[in-house]
């Protein structure tokens, strides 16, 4: 990225600082995965444990699949928190860095940090899954990375995260709605918790790139299209099990037949940034910045006619065996 540009970050230290780092939690204040949990050391552990794995009888395979899917996702937040320092201009370059940026990333990093946590102890307790399945699936995406076309530069970097945050947020709440729907409260406010950190989150991503087309609208706005362009991959697209080369791709096809993340939410969060970032009212705009405008405000409806299309074909696809759930057919 140009010294010009990074030099833009530098400059937004102190914004960052006030309207940024803000949107963390006091550590004290929040939440762990152990207060969701049975408490292993109370003398009622055992009785806790049978009345978790009562609960999710009635949960059917499919939910699994996908409650698995972003439990893994969640665990692969090595790579995210690298990714995050790959960007020009706000990486942790000592890994305790004082700068607001640093201080950002590792901050998030560790309120991220509790969800695979909290997910990952709850199917483990629950006797549902195949732990070791699921275990290597985490190893292979973490040794695999993430490759989502950011090129290392914050503008682009910032929309992707924004538009991330509030898919794992739609995610994890859909998956809480249908826990409460097949009766287990306790995973519905599990799920509800996650999502509520994914909120906050989207909150102070999107407020950055607010800040971005605030004082550079023309590159903000090229950026933005070229993202679109090149679509918002998942962050564990690269997904492997040792054995299903498309694993990420049939957890997906499930995710979308259930409506826990479906192509219809992909829509609504283009909607949604476009909205917030005010992109239709741009003014003073290059060529180059209007053509990338128009581009990006005509997605919405392009996209819109593809939804029901991507739901039908969703659920007439096949089912295939997850050897997350011990080669079970979904």
């Amino acid at each position: 990225m140009p010294q010009e540009k990074r030099e833009i970050f530098t400059l937004l230290q102190d914004w960052a600082e006030n309207n940024i780092l803000v949107m963390l939690k006091d550590v004290e204040k929040s939440w762990q995965p152990t207060d969701f949990l049975p408490d292993s050391a109370s003398e009622g552990f055992e009785d806790q444990v049978r009345e978790l794995r009562d609960r999710t009888k009635e949960i059917p395979d499919d939910c699994f699949v996908s409650l698995v899917g972003n439990m893994i996702t969640e665990e692969a937040l090595p790579t995210y928190q690298t990714f995050l320092n790959t960007l020009d201009g706000i990486g942790d370059e000592t890994a305790s860095s004082p700068t607001p940026w640093a201080i950002w990333i590792r901050g998030w990093t560790a309120e991220e940090n509790r969800h695979g946590d909290l997910l990952n102890r709850y199917l483990y307790l629950s006797g549902r899954v195949d732990m070791k399945q699921i275990e290597k699936t985490i190893q292979y995406l973490i040794g695999s990375g993430m490759a989502v076309s950011t090129e290392n530069n914050p503008y682009l970097g910032f929309i992707y995260v924004s538009f991330q945050e509030r898919a794992t947020f739609i995610s994890h709440g859909n998956t809480a709605r249908l826990a409460k729907q097949y009766g287990d409260i306790k995973l519905a406010q599990i799920c509800g918790a996650v999502a509520a950190d994914e909120k906050r989150h989207e909150a102070a991503y999107t407020r950055i790139v607010e800040k971005l087309f605030e004082i550079d609208s023309d590159t903000t706005i090229r950026c933005l299209a070229d993202m679109m362009k090149k679509k918002i991959v998942m962050p564990a697209h690269m997904m492997y099990d040792g054995g299903d080369e498309n694993i990420f791709g049939h957890f997906s096809a499930v995710a979308q037949r259930i409506g826990v993340y479906t192509a219809k939410d992909y829509t609504d969060i283009m909607e949604f940034l476009v909205d917030r970032w005010g992109v239709e009212k741009l003014t003073g705009l290059s060529d180059e910045g209007r053509k990338a405008q128009e581009y990006v405000c005509s997605l919405v409806p392009r996209y819109r006619k593809f939804e029901e299309r991507t739901q039908a074909r969703a659920k007439q696809a096949t089912t295939v065996p997850f050897s997350w759930i011990f080669g079970r057919e979904v």
